[in-house]
């Protein structure tokens, strides 16, 4: 099965239609105010009025209030909602849209209570845990927490780059896996040159794998 990729928070259009014409699934764009990748809605806009047909376009909130989110929505384009903070499932799921919930990796999380409730949702984005950050920061964890039974799709993120990217794809076998800082030059400046072998190392590992 091959891999999917999702690279997360572009603040420009050049590197994010460059992305989608290297054959990546889906772009993030985050609509989080604290993070330094955050874009306006009008360069949300732009962004998303520049892609070629066939790449999704994932929106992140982090406990955004409900007429925030609708603001957006009614605005972008938008594919896929991520909610990375501490939404209950029936806070993502009254959008209509399709979700995918963010799990901050801890020993003991409760996979099976996770399942139950985001039941519906298209993925669990696996990232590690940061007390003060949501996301983004480069930072891996352990994969061996990653459960065997998957009911809802598994997306892998957490300090991917281009040297670790094949072994995490060997090792976790995720769904997908999602790329931020791991491709960047600088926080919300992506690398075409990363972004590039970022790609081909995902290529390589799911050739690798078969």
């Amino acid at each position: 099965m091959r891999t999917r990729l999702k690279i997360c928070g572009f603040t420009d259009v050049d590197s994010a239609v460059y992305a989608a014409h290297l054959g990546v699934d889906a772009i993030g764009l985050v609509f989080y105010a604290n993070s330094s990748r955050h874009v306006s809605i009008e360069k949300a806009i732009e962004i998303t009025q520049a892609l070629p047909p066939f790449t999704s376009v994932v929106g992140l909130f982090v406990n955004a209030n409900e007429n925030e989110i609708r603001n957006v929505i009614a605005q972008v384009p938008l594919d896929y909602l991520q909610f990375h903070g501490d939404e209950p499932a029936a806070d993502c799921r009254i959008y209509g849209k399709r979700y995918i919930k963010a799990v901050s990796m801890k020993a003991g999380l409760d996979f099976d209570a996770l399942n139950a409730e985001y039941h519906d949702a298209k993925g669990l984005l696996l990232d590690a845990y940061h007390p003060d950050a949501k996301g983004g920061t480069g930072t891996l964890f352990d994969w061996a927490l990653i459960p065997a039974k998957r009911p809802i799709p598994i997306i892998l993120a957490g300090g991917l780059t281009v040297q670790n990217i094949k072994r995490a794809i060997q090792i976790a076998h995720p769904y997908a896996v999602d790329v931020s800082s791991g491709v960047e030059l600088e926080k919300g400046k992506k690398d075409i040159v990363k972004m590039t072998a970022f790609t081909q190392q995902v290529q390589e590992g799911d050739r690798e794998t078969l």
